[in-house]
């Protein structure tokens, strides 16, 4: 009698830990796509609930949450002001500062829409459009620089985009997932990082190549017309390879990227944050 109630209670004690392993286990959507910025904060829903109208409150009420639902809103005002101050030529110190405080919210605000939108359509398509929307910044100045003709203030401009992401944006992830994870070990899926790592190995190739080709022959206008259609070959393999790499990922391996757990009775296990506007 004594045994079989020991051996219940090392069942019952069993079955409580795999059930609170099992909720604190946080879905992909959590791990991959949400964070938790303290940026954030959440609007007071009292200021559009007298809205008779029940869409026009909805979309007020998103609204609210866009532009109030972050810290540093107070920064918006920046962003007229250095409208202003382009119009009446107030001086580029003026223009680049306001401008620089005014893109400070917004550049906030495209995380935190990416992640909303996540929430509907899973997180590879949410990371995809968190990373696309997050180079948006590159690609307008590029389109303005180029129409003005300033080559190197495009290149400058990529370079430094690819050096921040690469040593900054990912030592500084590295570093605060490490102290967040003392006691832990922080694990990766090999697969998704093979993939990405065979990706930036073939981006690097194709930089490098033009450069090394450059400096390997002389200097004429022979060169130059060759190292500019290397450079614009490596340019469409790589295009065409980041849209492999799409359909790669959201078509025929879907699978390998979505980190989704499953539960016991087969169903996907819920995230238990919110969407806190609409789709």
């Amino acid at each position: 009698m004594g045994s079989q109630g020991h051996r219940n209670l090392e069942i019952g004690g069993a079955t409580k830990d795999m059930m609170s392993s099992k909720e604190q286990k946080p879905t992909g959507l959590t791990a991959q796509i949400i964070s938790s910025s303290l940026l954030r904060i959440k609007s007071d829903p009292m200021l559009v609930s007298k809205v008779r109208f029940g869409m026009l409150r909805q979309v007020l009420t998103n609204l609210q949450e866009v532009i109030l639902g972050t810290k540093l809103f107070v920064l918006f005002p920046a962003i007229p002001l250095a409208i202003v101050a382009d119009y009446y030529n107030f001086g580029r110190a003026w223009i680049f500062a306001l401008s620089l405080l005014g893109l400070t919210p917004l550049a906030e605000r495209v995380s935190f829409l990416t992640e909303q939108i996540a929430y509907f359509t899973g997180s590879t398509v949410g990371g995809l459009l968190n990373a696309t929307c997050g180079n948006a910044t590159e690609l307008i100045i590029a389109i303005f620089a180029l129409r003005q003709n300033k080559i190197s203030v495009v290149k400058n401009s990529l370079l430094g985009s690819i050096l921040s992401n690469l040593l900054l944006v990912l030592g500084t992830s590295l570093l605060f997932g490490g102290l967040a994870n003392l006691n832990k070990e922080q694990k990766f899926d090999r697969k998704q990082a093979d993939v990405n790592l065979l990706l930036l190995l073939l981006g690097l190739l194709c930089h490098v190549l033009p450069l090394v080709f450059g400096y390997a022959v002389k200097p004429d206008s022979t060169t130059a017309d060759s190292v500019l259609e290397l450079s614009r070959a490596s340019s469409i393999l790589m295009l065409v390879t980041y849209c492999a790499y799409l359909f790669f990922q959201l078509k025929s391996h879907r699978q390998l990227f979505e980190s989704e757990e499953e539960s016991e009775d087969g169903d996907n296990e819920i995230s238990q944050e919110k969407a806190v506007i609409g789709f």
